[in-house]
């Protein structure tokens, strides 16, 4: 089973996020569930959701505590929460931001013991550029997607279909296509 917890705030799209990452899974044959958990409902308040993708059929119900992948909407909350808590040594961090890991003061957990596969994707600014919106949750799907190996870009690009419907689709699924394309580019940079 793979695991993904994602942060972000709430209006950035986190629990649309996590349910279209679920659907991308099924359009693949594959079981997933997604669900939210959040305190107080409001406008940029933190939030979680989370995604479990599996070959067979999942009966967990509870949060996911030791995620096999992190997503961050908003880098901000980065030093306010704890956000890589339960997350094992090699776990894969995605983080919307433009800055490198080590201009957001994470350099550490990459050279660190725990040595956490962190990659940074402009999300937000691709959701603009596409979408007219800061919303950066497709964006980091078609990211997530890249680096995970985990579900398919046409997969995600459907999921989204799915959800939105006309010009919306596809200005997000154009939005994820580029998220896909930088995020492959700094996958080879990080291996190679």
């Amino acid at each position: 089973m793979f695991q993904i917890r994602i942060h972000g705030r709430g209006g950035q799209g986190v629990v649309t996020g996590a349910e279209m990452l679920s659907v991308a899974a099924f359009l693949e044959g594959r079981y997933a569930q997604a669900f939210p958990s959040f305190g107080s409902e409001r406008m940029g308040a933190p939030v979680m959701a989370f995604c479990r993708i599996d070959d067979k059929e999942i009966r967990l119900r509870e949060p996911v505590l030791a995620p096999d992948a992190l997503i961050i909407q908003d880098p901000t909350l980065l030093h306010q929460v704890d956000l890589f808590n339960g997350v094992p040594a090699r776990g894969l961090v995605l983080i919307n931001s433009t800055r490198s890991c080590d201009e957001l003061g994470l350099g550490g957990f990459v050279r660190g013991v725990q040595r956490y596969r962190l990659y940074t994707v402009p999300a937000t600014e691709l959701a603009m550029k596409h979408v007219g919106r800061a919303v950066p949750n497709v964006p980091l799907l078609g990211a997530f997607a890249a680096i995970s190996g985990v579900v398919a870009l046409a997969s995600v690009v459907s999921a989204i279909r799915t959800k939105f419907s006309g010009a919306v689709a596809e200005k997000n699924a154009a939005a994820a296509t580029e998220a896909f394309e930088a995020a492959s580019r700094e996958r080879e940079t990080t291996n190679a």
